[in-house]
């Protein structure tokens, strides 16, 4: 399975309801494992992004994920496709 890392931050209605991030962050594991995708980690952090997660998958079932939750309005992302020292290390082999 391919290895993603999004990058997130709050919306205007995300940051009003920041307590409830948790509880969010539960239903987006939740929402991602129906779709195939398994969330590996979710940090908070301080700085220019809010959110960070980490997400093993399939790319349409990454980017169903991405969308359903984007959808609700509370974070917008940037995600990037990670490359493990073994992919890269296949992929340079063809370089």
């Amino acid at each position: 399975m391919a290895t993603y890392i999004s990058l997130v931050k709050f919306t205007d209605q995300g940051i009003r309801g920041v307590k409830d991030s948790p509880k969010r962050a539960e239903a987006f594991k939740a929402a991602a494992k129906k779709l195939g995708v398994t969330v590996k980690d979710i940090y908070w952090t301080v700085g220019h992004y809010d959110v960070v997660t980490v997400m093993e998958g399939d790319d349409e079932a990454v980017t169903a994920t991405l969308l359903k939750v984007g959808s609700l309005g509370n974070i917008r992302s940037e995600t990037l496709r990670a490359f493990s020292a073994a992919e890269m290390g296949r992929i340079l082999a063809n370089v």
